[in-house]
């Protein structure tokens, strides 16, 4: 009697835990199971990490300038002009010595033009919409106040006048640079309220107090106790209110 293909043909026996029969040990059909899961979660994670490099590799890079003056930027914030260095920069931005002196000469000029690229991102509209009327006037107010504080309590440009207050002994320059940005925001407000004060929407005087009398009306000591961590930046709708409120002071000011 033949017995071979009969045992081949016959089901394969299961141990109480599911193990095919040679697995006698559980303890070995269990080592066994957690190595085989070990070895899928570490394919699986290859082909998460191949399809990373994929999509970077296959990613627009920034352009030189630029990371140049993002590394420079981040590394000054963390360890200070002092404190950082020009190869430090260039490991950052993965570019060559060279090719950063090419963006600028020296540590210096890096940190200059780090702080004047930022300053020009903070610069507002600087084209306000005429206004017709009082109220069209208010609203545009408004509307310039709420982005004037947005912008101020964005961490990014609390961080570069946190930067400037602690270089600008040494490094004069970068004050100037954020200087003109604000002034820019300014002069757009004080054009607004000259274009009104000859449409007759309000009263006489000078344009550019005008706008130094929003503006002190709309921040009063918020950037200041920002900067000290004496105060959290207010939420939207505190940021509405304060912009309304300061644009109701300033039309009693000039009826």
């Amino acid at each position: 009697m033949e017995i071979g293909p009969a045992i081949a043909a016959a089901p394969r026996r299961r141990n109480d835990i599911g193990a095919p029969a040679p697995f006698k040990d559980v303890n070995v059909w269990r080592r066994c199971s957690r190595r085989l899961a070990k070895v899928l979660q570490v394919t699986e994670m290859e082909k998460s990490r191949l399809r990373q490099r994929k999509a970077t590799s296959t990613a627009s890079p920034l352009p030189v300038r630029e990371r140049v003056l993002n590394a420079a930027f981040a590394a000054f914030m963390e360890k200070g002009y002092t404190g950082t260095s020009t190869l430090e920069i260039a490991t950052r931005a993965k570019v060559s010595k060279r090719e950063l002196y090419q963006i600028c000469a020296d540590k210096g000029g890096l940190l200059r033009e780090a702080i004047a690229e930022r300053a020009e991102r903070m610069r507002l509209p600087l084209d306000l919409p005429p206004a017709k009327d009082r109220e069209g006037l208010a609203a545009t107010m408004r509307a310039f106040g709420i982005a004037t504080l947005r912008g101020l309590c964005d961490p990014a440009v609390r961080a570069v006048f946190r930067l400037v207050i602690s270089e600008s002994v040494q490094t004069p320059e970068i004050a100037r640079a954020l200087g003109g940005s604000r002034a820019a925001n300014s002069a757009a407000l004080a054009r607004t309220f000259s274009q009104a004060r000859a449409d007759g929407l309000i009263g006489a005087g000078d344009p550019t107090t005008m706008a130094v009398d929003f503006l002190a009306l709309l921040i009063g000591d918020l950037m200041m106790q920002m900067l000290l961590r004496l105060a959290v930046p207010p939420a939207a709708a505190a940021i509405e209110r304060r912009a309304g409120e300061a644009t109701e002071k300033f039309l009693r000011l000039y009826p």
